[in-house]
């Protein structure tokens, strides 16, 4: 690290068609968010470069859907996220958008460059075109029959049913998502970037030249090497994007995957005129933050088109992290199937740090990890509160009791205080580690370890007890306990920012570089404190049952989109049909049935008569809601005796998928007695 004077940080730009979700927080955001603090409270001079990745597809077919522009799209998002990532408190220099002027600029002259020096290539190719609305289709467009497993709504570049990769042309009866219509074979030109040929430079500077990169990152990025590059197109046929800057090319724009690194570059530009320091000085080292899913593009793709285009830096490493999943089963946003930041931010105030404690102490670094509510609560109670929060709060409670919250001075040390000192150190120089080689689950397991070693302190030292034989032994524990609580506040700095500010209130102090972690004089003596309140509460059962029914709705609400109607039965003859005399009519009165839990008795007003009928709907309507009501009653059904009450009829109902009833009614009022055919 020593050869490098900065550092640039990126993060993966989000898509801005959504909002941000705990699975894009723990693979990228915190982890870049903790490095970036701990780097800041050393002194160094670092960067950390965010904005919304505005442009392509998914964009596209969002607005068609909502009747409205890719740009109210992307507007309405970028808000949203941006707003969250400032709540949580990830503490970008920039956060920025590829649908700005800065951006647009900046991607066409690199594209410019690479045109101009012939480092591209150019192809013509056919691709399926709609000749009603007169343009070429991205994959996203169309629509057809897998040819692996016969799923008839598969995508051009996916079959969601199988898995498949697919291309638009392997499709059986394929067709346009637009116009409905077959799509027609068009030629079509467009610039590749020849991946190729950088695959003995990518094999000697990744694969000989950086073997200290994770092990997730390392073996994804040699399997695509060893599987030989391919020739990638970095434009398309889209009116939504960076339009390419070549004459003749109307209706093209960059491709989301070649404009959107950019996006680092012209984020860099629009925080500081020094922008080229921090992208082609040597000695400025990069580092990418994103999720396994770009690993591909953040180390072989966007290095290749740097290395093309001849005067920005490397990446020196790419930390990514794997996925996370939620209780169990993949986060998704297509099937809601996540927690969404902007409403936990919402649902949990004040608790920005729980997330980013669990999160980060159950980072998917290496494989794949599971968030469960269960879990979040567990351990901000057992390790949050019960650990950290205990420390602190019996720390300074004790000194307010004892010396109405001056700082008390030490007298001689024995073996056991030297000893939790001089760990201190110790644990700075495990932190350190952790982080400098990006074990960011790992850093923070050690700071926490200063909490512990101040519990146990505490916990062995009993100066409840002591008081009462040796008060001056007391005022050199407490000063001990105190030295640790200043500590506390530099070394989970960068994990618990808002924390460790609630708790230099507590302390009176001012907050500290890292150099000063390992100070046993943080607090002088006579420093007056405050009188704390709680570091951190406990989360009941409640809350956390409400957000687990709130993912089982989600389940139940994603079955039922997906559910399918039960087969028709076998055919009647019309006499049959004919048999059953269907009315409209009126509840005038309803009530629930004594001792049972599904069961109503109404009398109805059909026309004919007024007459009772007992019904299994009390679950799903109150009687008061029902009086005045028109329902759809089989009056010519046999009576029968339900709880010793004969019911005279059937109200008509439609079961949904989930099993609940609603009530078949006429859509306007219509006179009792009206047959329904």
């Amino acid at each position: 690290m020593s050869k490098f004077k900065r550092t640039l940080i990126t993060t993966a730009l989000p898509y801005a068609n959504g909002p941000i979700h705990i699975g894009h927080l723990a693979g990228v955001y915190v982890p870049a968010d903790i490095y970036a603090r701990y780097l800041r409270l050393k002194k160094e001079d670092v960067i950390m470069i965010g904005g919304s990745d505005e442009h392509g597809v998914p964009i596209t077919i969002k607005a068609k859907n909502e009747g409205v522009t890719p740009q109210d799209i992307v507007d309405r998002y970028h808000e949203i996220i941006k707003e969250s990532f400032q709540k949580l408190g990830i503490s970008f220099d920039v956060y920025s958008r590829t649908s700005s002027e800065i951006h647009h600029e900046t991607a066409s002259e690199f594209f410019r460059k690479l045109y101009e020096t012939g480092k591209l290539i150019e192809k013509t190719s056919e691709q399926y075109f709609d000749e009603e609305n007169k343009q070429f289709l991205a994959d996203r467009y169309i629509i057809g029959t897998c040819p692996k497993c016969g799923f008839e709504k598969a995508y051009g570049d996916q079959c969601e049913s199988c898995g498949t990769s697919l291309s638009p042309t392997e499709l059986i009866n394929p067709t346009s998502t637009l116009s409905g219509n077959q799509p027609v074979l068009k030629e079509t030109k467009h610039w590749y970037l020849p991946l190729d040929q950088y695959e003995p430079w990518l094999r000697e500077w990744i694969l000989e030249g950086h073997k200290e990169w994770k092990p997730n990152v390392y073996g994804q990025v040699k399997s695509w090497i060893d599987g030989g590059l391919q020739p990638r197109a970095v434009t398309r046929d889209l009116d939504w994007g960076v339009p390419v800057p070549v004459e003749g090319t109307e209706g093209k724009v960059l491709y989301v995957w070649f404009d959107a690194p950019i996006g680092y570059i012209s984020a860099t530009k629009e925080l500081t005129p020094e922008w080229e320091t921090y992208w082609k000085d040597p000695e400025t080292r990069m580092l990418h933050f994103i999720g396994k899913d770009n690993i591909v593009f953040h180390c072989i793709i966007f290095p290749a088109m740097l290395k093309a285009e001849g005067t920005y830096n490397v990446p020196e490493n790419v930390p990514a992290n794997e996925f996370l999943n939620l209780e169990n089963d993949k986060i998704s946003t297509s099937r809601n199937w996540a927690v969404w930041l902007h409403e936990y931010l919402e649902e949990f105030p004040g608790k920005e740090d729980v997330l980013k404690y669990v999160l980060t102490a159950n980072a998917p670094e290496t494989k794949d990890n599971d968030f469960t509510w269960k879990d979040f609560q567990a351990r901000n109670n057992n390790e949050l509160v019960a650990v950290l929060g205990n420390f602190v709060n019996r720390a300074l409670v004790l000194t307010q009791k004892y010396y109405e919250g001056v700082v008390p001075a030490a007298g001689e040390l024995s073996d056991f205080d030297k000893e939790t000192l001089a760990s201190i150190s110790t644990i700075k120089a495990d932190v350190e580690k952790s982080l400098d080689n990006f074990r960011i689950r790992e850093a923070l397991k050690n700071a926490m370890d200063l909490a512990r070693l101040g519990n146990k302190y505490l916990a062995d030292e009993e100066p409840w007890k002591v008081i009462k034989t040796d008060p001056e032994r007391v005022k050199t524990i407490l000063n001990v306990c105190l030295q640790v609580t200043a500590n506390l506040t530099i070394c989970l700095e960068p994990f618990l920012p808002f924390s460790m500010d609630k708790l230099r209130g507590f302390l009176n102090l001012e907050k500290m570089d890292w150099e000063r972690l390992g100070d046993a004089a943080l607090l002088p003596v006579g420093h007056k404190v405050n009188t704390p309140e709680l570091l951190f509460e406990k989360i009941e059962d409640s809350v956390i049952e409400t957000q687990l029914q709130k993912l089982e709705n989600t389940k139940k609400a994603n079955e039922m989109a997906t559910a399918k109607a039960a087969p028709a039965k076998e055919n009647i003859e019309f006499d049959d049909f004919a048999k059953m005399d269907v009315r409209a009519g009126t509840v005038i009165e309803c009530e629930k049935v004594a001792k049972t839990k599904k069961l109503l008795k109404l009398t109805i007003d059909t026309g004919i008569d007024k007459r009772t009928v007992v019904s299994g709907i009390a679950e799903y309507y109150q009687p008061e809601d029902l009086i005045g009501k028109q329902v759809s009653i089989l009056v010519n059904l046999a009576p029968k005796s339900l709880k010793g009450i004969e019911s005279q009829g059937m109200i008509l109902c439609a079961e949904n998928a989930d099993g609940t009833l609603s009530i078949v009614s006429p859509d306007k009022k219509v006179k009792n007695g009206s047959e329904i055919r």
